[in-house]
């Protein structure tokens, strides 16, 4: 039998009616017995024990400390939420793209139209799962370009207790699908430290990559702390759909061993940040429908008009213009159209392939019988639409990560109709970018401008939200979504975690709207500021003040900035200019004066400051590394998922791989060690018995080195007879200067097999996702000499790199360093 057996007071502070009191069942000391806490301290205290213990068991009475649970119809929780993705995308807010999934949300529930990002991926997801301000909890940027100060080092510490950790602490089944930008990279390896891992933050159970992007067909793939390889010997495989498959069993599993116990999901999946990979039968689907064949100026008329059909802009919106820097679709070639039309289908089969997998997820929530009590909140994008693909797209971003802005049209030709596959590594055109966005100006990294913050979200929570298919036009951040969850699930956030006073939960609860009676109430997010590279905006009651970005991302670095308090500042009144298309600043200079000092203020008040653009001091300031000072790097046997952060480095600088190998009876073959791979890397193998050392350049040219044994002729030689053998590639750097030549110099048992010059070599960077193997190769080959995962069959009993020193000026550094940021957003 079951009964409520005690009360205590219960504080809330949010608008959901939370829990009143204390809630236990069942008797006390019995197994069964569960009972709510007030979440003020996390964990709770331990409760006294309450049985009797005297000398012997029958004389003693048991007792067992109650199972904490969540209140009472506390609601499973779906969070939602894709990348790189502008308020112009879904079918949901006027985009031409179909996103069924995301459509069914809104008509089962509501619409935002005015929810805001941070304009960047991390610093987003930061916001979203501590329900703080960015700066607040230290990722003022993304972590590759951290510097000392509190709001901008990248660590969400323990006074930040996340959404992950709070409910799980009250009772629920939490879990985390798809990317993690929020682990420092340097702590990427099996060696941890983990507590900015998703376990560490209040994740029980994690499967996804790592970093801010991945390739879908081999991703950088954990289960919790475990590399997994679920791609090996699984043809056609791709992570979105995998990972939804993933979801859906956890979810079905969390179901079957504990009905009662309600979930937390967070779903984030890598699309449509690049590469953008679909799979064959989405891009086909997609391009039989020709949604971009009339160019980008075309569709952002055809998404603004059905923008005003559903009324998620308001009816006065006006289409803010055509920037002067990016090309019009008439100057175009035919090719160029042709090219970049291909390039628009394959980010469109990635939107609507995600969305059908987001959809597989909610459909398995409704098959288990639990959708009735599911808060799903699905939030378009991260931050606006990326531009950070060239002017003309690209096949291969590992080019443009590495400074080749412009390619040959033979190269976009060459991968035209494997745009999309494992074959390609493929961004779009920047100018798709900005329509993506529409009506707004600007795109990603912008946080000034609408482009680069403003997402489309949709919130269904059935029998609680009395206005189904409505439209709310409050003014809402990702910092909303936590207190909203806490709200909805009548938990209150905690004072203390593990000792630790915690920060204040800085988001007010969207809650409020779901009443019909609030479908027009005044927002309670009365003011919110925005900053990302010194690019500042501030919104307080329906006026927005922001600085004009003094360059576009895809030019970052390519001109000098000004100082940050020389940049000029736009005025609107968003109240009734929704696209911030008439700057008002000349005319309200005291409304203007009045933002600047609000700005400031908060700057004060959420770690903001100091404000900085700079690139050089902000880029080489020292941070924490795995393997700073370090020029010899030794191993042994095979080991696999090196994360490049802990790996050695052999981008301008000469270089010795030494591999001592014992090759078995009958002769041996395999992978000895590898970094990167089809897009750029390098790799020392045996193949056929005989030495190979391939060098991939960027996948535009590969340099190969082998010798077999007794002759010239790689063919005509020998394998390596059983026995111990020594193989050595030593490397010359023609420095100093970036990306520079070399001589390479491949030999075995002191004897020079092969020698050859290269032209170029990588000068930024050789790998975003791929790890280092030794062994075998996990990810991709760096040629197609061999098929995965190629595990070497003989034994290595030493491997050796020596490193030497970086040749390069500080210009160069400040080069290397800027494009490596740029390339790890």
């Amino acid at each position: 039998m079951k009964a409520v057996l005690g009360t205590v007071g219960l504080t809330f502070v949010f608008g959901i009616s939370p829990a009143s009191s204390q809630q236990i069942t069942g008797t006390p000391g019995s197994p069964n017995t569960t009972t709510t806490i007030d979440g003020r301290q996390l964990p709770p205290a331990p409760p006294k024990f309450g049985g009797v213990i005297n000398e012997t068991a029958p004389d003693s009475k048991p007792w067992w400390p109650p199972r904490v649970v969540p209140p009472k119809g506390a609601p499973n929780v779906l969070l939602i939420m894709t990348d790189d993705s502008g308020y112009g995308v879904p079918s949901t807010f006027g985009g031409v793209i179909p996103t069924p999934s995301l459509d069914r949300i809104a008509k089962s529930g509501l619409r935002y139209t005015q929810f805001h990002s941070t304009a960047l991926c991390s610093p987003s997801r930061a916001a979203l799962i501590t329900g703080r301000n960015h700066h607040s909890v230290g990722f003022g940027q993304i972590g590759e370009m951290a510097t000392g100060y509190p709001g901008y080092d990248s660590i969400i510490g323990p006074e930040n207790a996340t959404i992950g950790r709070i409910l799980s602490d009250n009772g629920y089944a939490t879990s985390w699908f798809g990317k993690n930008h929020n682990t420092p990279s340097f702590q990427y390896s099996v060696a941890g430290p983990f507590d900015q891992w998703p376990s560490g933050m209040g994740f029980q159970y994690f499967y996804g990559f790592m970093g801010g992007e991945s390739d879908q067909w081999t991703p950088y793939l954990f289960r919790d702390h475990t590399p997994v390889y679920p791609w090996l010997d699984k043809p056609g495989y791709n992570f979105v759909r995998d990972m939804a498959d993933d979801a859906i069993r956890h979810i079905k599993e969390l179901n079957a061993s504990a009905p009662e116990k309600p979930f937390f999901v967070y779903y984030v999946p890598g699309a449509t940040h690049d590469p953008h990979q679909p799979t064959k039968e989405w891009i086909d689907k997609i391009s039989a429908m020709h949604l971009f064949d009339n160019g980008w100026e075309h569709l952002r008329e055809q998404i603004f008009a059905n923008q005003k059909r559903l009324g998620v802009v308001p009816a006065n919106t006006q289409l803010t213009p055509w920037p002067d820097e990016l090309p019009k679709w008439d100057s175009l070639s035919e090719i160029q159209k042709k090219i970049v039309i291909r390039e628009a289908d394959v980010f469109a089969a990635y939107t609507a392939y995600s969305d059908h997998e987001i959809g597989r997820v909610i459909q398995a929530v409704q098959d288990i019988g639990k959708l009735d009590n599911t808060l799903i909140i699905y939030i378009n994008g991260d931050n606006g639409t990326s531009a950070e693909g060239t002017m003309m797209g690209t096949p291969n971003w590992m080019t443009a990560a590495n400074g080749v802005l412009k390619l040959p049209e033979l190269e976009y030709l060459r991968y035209y109709e494997s745009w999309g596959s494992d074959e390609t590594y493929p961004h779009m055109a920047v100018p798709w970018a900005w329509a993506f966005d529409t009506p707004f100006k600007w795109v990603k990294q912008i946080a000034s401008h609408f482009g680069g913050t403003r997402q489309g979200m949709a919130i269904s929570w059935p029998g609680h939200i009395t206005d189904v298919g409505g439209i709310r036009t409050q003014f809402h951040h990702m910092i909303d979504i936590v207190p909203t969850i806490l709200d909805a699930a009548g938990i209150q956030p905690p004072e203390m975690v593990d000792g630790i006073k915690q920060k204040p939960i800085e988001g007010v609860s969207v809650a409020y709207t779901f009443d019909k009676a609030n479908a027009n109430t005044k927002s309670k997010r009365d003011t919110q500021y925005f900053e990302m590279f010194a690019n500042r905006g501030i919104y307080h009651d329906g006026w927005y003040a922001c600085t004009t970005p003094p360059t576009p991302p895809w030019l970052l670095g390519t001109k000098p900035l000004p100082p940050v308090e020389q940049y000029k500042w736009e005025l609107y009144n968003v109240a009734d200019d929704f696209s911030q298309a008439n700057d008002l600043a000349a005319k309200e200079p005291e409304k203007l004066q009045e933002l600047q000092a609000l700005f400031l203020t908060e700057a004060k008040k959420y770690q903001v400051l100091p404000l900085d653009n700079s690139v050089l001091p902000r880029l080489l300031t020292p941070r924490p590394s795995a393997t700073a000072g370090r020029s010899i790097f030794t191993y042994e046997g095979e080991n696999v998922g090196i994360p490049v952060g802990n790996a050695p480095s052999l981008l301008n600088r000469d270089y010795t791989i030494t591999a001592d190998v014992t090759i078995l009876e009958g002769g041996s073959d395999g992978m000895i060690t590898t970094m990167g791979g089809r897009f750029g890397g390098y790799g020392l193998y045996l193949l056929n018995g005989k030495p190979v050392f391939v060098y991939n350049m960027l996948n535009l040219k590969r340099y190969r080195w082998e010798g077999g044994i007794g002759a010239e002729d790689w063919l005509a030689g020998s394998p390596l007879a059983p026995g111990k053998h020594t193989i050595v590639f030593d490397f010359k750097y023609d420095g100093p200067g970036l990306g520079k030549g070399g001589t390479g110099v491949l030999s075995v048992d002191s004897r020079e097999l092969s020698k050859q010059k290269v032209e170029h070599t990588i000068p930024f960077l050789m790998a975003l996702d791929e790890s280092l193997d030794i062994g075998m190769d996990t990810r991709t080959p760096v040629d197609s000499s061999y098929k995965l995962p190629f595990r070497f069959t003989g034994r290595i009993d030493k491997l050796t790199y020596k490193i030497g020193p970086e040749q390069l000026s500080q210009e160069d550094h400040k080069t290397m360093e800027e494009e490596n940021a740029k390339a790890k957003d």
